[in-house]
């Protein structure tokens, strides 16, 4: 019997105290699993684990992970998303190797397409798994046409703090979060309205592969630093170091925020 499995308040409500009974109890527990957020092997009976819910527009999918990884929850993701979820937890159709930025998203709206480059940040002697926004084009205030570029402004409202020294760790945004899912990133997820529940800011088209050092780095500091700056401030670096270069620049020139977000579900401080 699965003594070490949690089952969140939210995921019961979602899945029905029968359900819910039956996982507690093991029947419908797996022996093991692969850990949806760090990919390692996890057994209920020996490790702290986590039921995930997984709730698409007309899918829900239930996944465990370490409790030291990711707390029981629901996440909310598109359809097109739970399916990708899905393969990447299944290992049916697992995601290729991409590049950096290769898995952009349309901004809401249409305005342009958010490019994201993951890297290692090394800050104080200490290395944080960081994501590094940049649309490919300039973005316009909702409701507006004009030349400007008021990509910074929007994120700046939004909670992101400007950047002067990329030697200090930004602090954190409440309520957005980044979706690890089987070891790949999904989405970074901000505030829904009215109280509800979150929904991408970001999403990938396909779940882009990170690499095992960031990895590690966020299932050791359980959050993810993310800094934007405007089109042409950064660019496809092809190395951390040349990418700390470009973030130093832009920080210089006033041109970065930035925000430390937790995995998906974790509270925001």
């Amino acid at each position: 019997m699965p003594r070490m499995l949690d089952v969140s308040l939210e995921v019961r409500a979602e899945i029905g105290d029968e359900e819910a009974d039956r996982l507690l109890t093991g029947d419908d527990a797996p022996g093991s699993y692969d850990c949806t957020s760090c990919r390692t092997p996890g057994d209920p009976e020996t490790h702290p684990t986590s039921t995930v819910l997984f709730v698409g527009e007309e899918t829900a999918v239930l996944a465990f992970a370490h409790a030291a990884c990711i707390p029981s929850q629901v996440v909310t993701v598109s359809e097109e998303q739970l399916q990708g979820a899905v393969r990447s937890i299944t290992g049916d159709s697992p995601a290729p190797e991409q590049a950096a930025g290769e898995v952009p998203q349309s901004v809401p709206g249409g305005q342009a397409v958010l490019g994201i480059t993951s890297g290692l940040i090394l800050i104080a002697g200490e290395l944080h798994p960081a994501l590094v926004v940049e649309p490919t084009a300039p973005i316009a205030r909702p409701g507006t046409t004009g030349p400007g570029d008021d990509f910074l402004p929007l994120l700046i409202e939004q909670g992101f703090i400007p950047v002067t020294d990329t030697n200090e760790v930004p602090s954190a945004l409440g309520g957005w979060s980044v979706l690890l899912a089987g070891g790949q990133l999904h989405a970074v997820l901000q505030p829904g309205t009215d109280g509800g529940p979150q929904v991408a800011w970001w999403q990938a088209h396909q779940a882009l592969s990170v690499t095992d050092g960031w990895r590690a780095a966020v299932n050791k500091t359980q959050r993810v630093l993310i800094y934007a700056a405007p089109v042409g401030s950064i660019g496809q670096q092809p190395r951390e170091d040349l990418l700390r270069d470009a973030l130093d620049k832009a920080a210089s020139n006033g041109k970065l925020v930035a925000a430390a977000m937790p995995l998906a579900g974790t509270p925001g401080a």
